[in-house]
């Protein structure tokens, strides 16, 4: 009977480190929707720039008129390119952030 109140301990430590990583997942979520981070691709000047922030929406986009001579295609291309690599960066950004909380609590499938 006793081996069952150790397990009532467990599950309440277990409850307690869940509390404890919302609390700390959601400062970090509002921390990473403050983010905004800036891309760029093309030669220089900047051909397509964008800037996205930590909830994954495009804030600004802006695209070279240099590169609008070069067709409908090219433009489409670079500005996938562009969007493409600020997702990677926002994702990478998030993983840095949040990573480490999945580690200290010894996650499953997390960790």
């Amino acid at each position: 009977m006793l081996g069952g109140l150790g397990d009532i301990a467990k599950m309440g430590a277990l409850l307690k480190q869940a509390m404890e990583m919302k609390g700390r997942i959601e400062e970090a979520r509002a921390e990473l929707a403050k983010m905004e981070i800036d891309v760029s691709v093309g030669a220089e000047p900047e051909i397509v720039s964008v800037r996205m922030n930590g909830g994954m929406e495009v804030v600004s986009l802006k695209i070279s008129p240099e590169l609008c001579a070069l067709g409908a295609e090219m433009v489409e291309s670079m500005t996938q390119a562009a969007v493409n690599k600020a997702v990677q960066t926002v994702q990478s950004r998030i993983a840095e952030k949040l990573g480490p909380m999945a580690g200290e609590f010894n996650i499953p499938g997390l960790t």
